[in-house]
């Protein structure tokens, strides 16, 4: 144990800390845009932290006329401001004495982004907040995700100019910060809000350009890639501080491997592909004998890699290759920056050479943990640089006048009349998912809209409870179960009161035994097709295809998993977002569990690192979401150039326990791909064992579940197991080949040769990617 905790603080550091205490908290919630609900969100929190005992007041908020807004501001304090005109505009800024005089705990203070008169104490709000802070006053503050400089140009660049700013916060505001919070809002609900505020205020005319279905949705990306990104330096920070090394599970992070050689752009921009695929960062290394002179062509490559990479937005290095293992200093540095994927071209080694001097991909993979490693194709092997599409081809081009055939029109009416699906989903228990669920059912109740609770479940939470408000709830039913009684969702009963729309919480939820399906989400899909429309909750270690990601972050498998297509389905989805910190704080207040579970929650799954990990990864996942759904528009429009190659994903597995992950793997990549999924098994003998019968119905299943195709080959020498898989791999055209990481020993690789090195050999013209197999130790370098 260190001694550092044990030494006395010197002068200086006492004062620091003394200073630190002193100064007031800063909270920033981040909108994607007006009408997000950045200020009502605001006068929510103030009027809690009221109910608290918080001395809290109104520094400023700007002028609207949504009546949910008007209606938050209670009987919130509100500390005038100071009004002044600037070209026929009335403008209002804070009254810094004034609020210093009244000395509230918090006060709400609206737009960070905003210039002062010329006669202020500071030039700008943001200087006004700092000011507040340094007197011991806590400030909860709003802005627009493109009011920070480095997201607006991207922002105006993808809009085309739509996105008008009068004034940009720099770009440490967020560091400043001791919480971060973003609202995200579906463009759906964006552009209903926003129906009537156009009509009635006309200061929202210069934004009715920005309020397109594709425009709000790219600004919505850009904020979620952009929190994420924040709260990846956060994760990075904490797990550097506690000793925590290799990737964490929340995040890509693609390391390509090059040589000043002609075929380094290559491995580069197919580095830059795969990162784009997995929404990762981009590291380029070139390791180099010290002292090393270089060819007049080398140092042509290395000025064209260079450029290349600051061209595809990763970063490069080149550093000195310190022993004779490259295979070691590989390992070393993906290791020391959090690595996911090691980009590889193919081995130039024979197979004589191999068994000398051992694969370095085998070597990689056994000294390794958590980390891929993904072989290029050798581009020699076939003609021109095969593209990775982002979208698959669509072959049949219909006629715009041509009748819909029967077939075609029942499918048309089955899509108008299935319920919708719009599910919140949140990075663990107690974000409040359900609270927000309930305040919008509640909204819809006030609009007309006939709505019931179809299930909820408070966990004992007063202020969840309280929002059930006037919603009607279905009453549970009743099964009988062994000696005993359980309750469980009356989907029967929800269909029979037919209502528009139904709420129902815990979208993961494994029935009780006796229930007609296993899993709620069966239920919901049996209330869609019945024409009602559905609002759910899940957390995002629910989500099947993460499961691996989830258990690598919190040391736990996850058990309840909804199949992605259920997401992928829904017609919304809306992240609820809290910072670590908060969300821990509710956990101590006793706001999410019992006080008996608080502890244990806090030092397992609620731990802070865990939470932050869990954080990214759902910013990252709905970001992905996002993506999706704005390609599928685009699509529609017609907006992009002529749809590229399709991919199809061939995953080879075993009976071996990580083969599951391997599934998870392929299909990620597929669905991002557009491309079709295969898992193929090389069945020898029938003599399955109890546990080879239950991994291989696993393995269908999950294939089934996240919409792949299963099949089953057969040979009776283990020789040919090879001989049929690439058989299969070449009938089907494969172009991208998905293997586990080989099982076998050096001593046995030299004897009977490496699966993987024989794919590599045999199919050179194709992309491997190797799993890594998580649960085999790191060795020692």
């Amino acid at each position: 144990m260190s001694g550092k905790q044990f030494r006395r603080k010197t002068p200086e550091e006492l004062l620091a800390s003394i200073q630190k205490i002193k100064k007031g908290r800063l909270k920033i919630i981040i909108g994607t845009v007006s009408g997000s609900g950045k200020t009502y969100h605001m006068l929510q929190e103030g009027n809690v932290l009221r109910e608290r005992g918080i001395d809290v007041v109104i520094g400023l908020i700007s002028e609207t006329n949504r009546q949910k807004t008007i209606d938050q501001i209670g009987n919130l304090d509100k500390v005038p401001t100071v009004h002044w005109e600037e070209e026929g505009t009335i403008k209002h800024d804070l009254d810094l004495d004034a609020i210093i005089k009244r000395n509230p705990e918090v006060v709400l203070v609206d737009s960070i982004a905003h210039q002062n008169r010329p006669e202020a104490m500071f030039p700008t709000r943001l200087e006004d907040i700092n000011y507040l802070i340094s007197k011991n006053i806590s400030v909860i503050t709003t802005m627009n995700i493109y009011e920070i400089k480095e997201v607006y140009d991207e922002a105006d660049k993808l809009t085309g100019g739509k996105v008008k700013v009068e004034l940009f916060v720099p770009e440490d505001t967020l560091s400043l910060a001791n919480e971060v919070k973003l609202l995200d809002v579906t463009p759906e609900v964006i552009l209903e809000r926003s129906k009537e505020d156009f009509n009635n205020n006309d200061e929202n005319t210069k934004y009715t350009q920005l309020f397109h279905k594709s425009n709000l949705a790219v600004l919505r990306e850009l904020a979620l890639r952009f929190i994420a990104n924040e709260v990846n330096d956060e994760l990075d920070e904490y797990r550097e501080i506690h000793g925590m090394v290799g990737p964490s599970g929340a995040s890509e992070k693609i390391l390509v491997t090059v040589q000043y050689h002609w075929n380094g752009s290559i491995l580069i921009r197919r580095g830059q592909q795969i990162s784009k695929r997995l929404g990762g960062d981009l590291q380029v290394v070139c390791f180099q004998p010290p002292n090393k002179k270089f060819t007049t062509d080398e140092l042509t490559f290395k000025r064209s890699i260079i450029k290349l990479v600051e061209k595809v937005g990763g970063n490069f290095e080149e550093l000195p290759l310190r022993s004779k293992s490259i295979a070691s200093e590989i390992v070393e540095y993906s290791v020391r920056n959090n690595i996911t994927s090691i980009v590889l071209g193919q081995s130039k080694r024979t197979r004589s050479e191999e068994i000398v001097n051992g694969s370095i991909v085998n070597k990689i993979l056994r000294k390794s943990k958590n980390i891929d490693v993904f072989i290029v194709a050798d581009r020699a092997r076939k003609d021109g640089e095969r593209l990775i599409p982002t979208m698959q081809v669509n072959k049949e081009i219909t006629d715009p006048y041509r009748r819909l055939n029967p077939q075609e029109l029942a499918q048309e009416i089955h899509k108008i009349k299935r319920g919708s699906l719009k599910v919140y989903i949140g990075a663990a228990p107690g974000v409040g998912k359900t609270y927000t669920m309930l305040r919008e059912g509640n909204e819809l109740k006030k609009k007309g809209i006939d709505i019931v609770i179809g299930l909820l479940e408070t966990h004992g939470r007063k202020e969840t409870l309280e929002k059930v408000g006037v919603l009607d709830v279905i009453p549970r039913k009743v099964i009988p179960y062994k000696e005993t009684t359980l309750e469980e969702m009356d989907t029967e009963a929800i269909i029979q009161r037919n209502p528009e729309v139904v709420l129902i919480d815990e979208l993961a939820h494994t029935n009780v035994p006796g229930s007609k399906y296993n899993k709620r989400y069966l239920d919901v899909e049996e209330i869609l097709e019945a024409g009602i429309s559905v609002i759910s909750t899940m957390n995002i270690q629910h989500v099947e295809s993460l499961n691996d990601s989830v258990e690598q972050i919190a040391g736990i498998r996850v058990r309840e998993t909804v199949p992605d297509h259920i997401l992928k389905d829904a017609n919304e989805i809306e992240l609820i977002d809290i910072s670590p910190k908060a969300l821990r704080e509710r956990m101590k207040e006793g706001r999410i569990y019992a006080p008996i579970k608080i502890e244990q929650s806090l030092n397992n799954f609620f731990k802070t690192g865990n939470l932050i990990a869990l954080r990214e990864l759902a910013l990252r996942e709905v970001a992905d979401d996002v993506d999706e759904r704005l390609e599928a528009w685009e699509r529609d429009l017609s907006l992009r150039g002529p749809w590229r190659q399709e991919e199809v994903i061939f995953v080879c597995v075993n009976l071996k326990p990580n083969n599951e992950r391997l599934i998870r793997r392929g299909f990620r990549i597929a669905y991002r791909l557009k491309a079709k999924l295969y898992v193929s098994y090389v069945k020898v003998h029938d003599n399955f064992s109890e546990e080879e019968k239950l991994s291989l119905k696993k393995i269908k299943d999950l294939t089934a579940r996240l919409g792949g195709k299963f099949e089953l080959y057969e040979t009776t020498d283990r020789r040919h197991v090879f001989i049929e898989l690439v058989k299969n791999i070449l009938e089907k055209k494969t172009t991208h080949v998905i293997i586990g990481q080989s099982a076998r020993s050096r001593w046995e690789e030299i004897k009977a040769g490496s699966i993987v090195q024989k794919l590599l050999r045999e199919l050179r013209h194709l992309d491997v990617l190797v799993v890594a197999d998580p649960k085999e130790g790191q060795d020692k370098i």
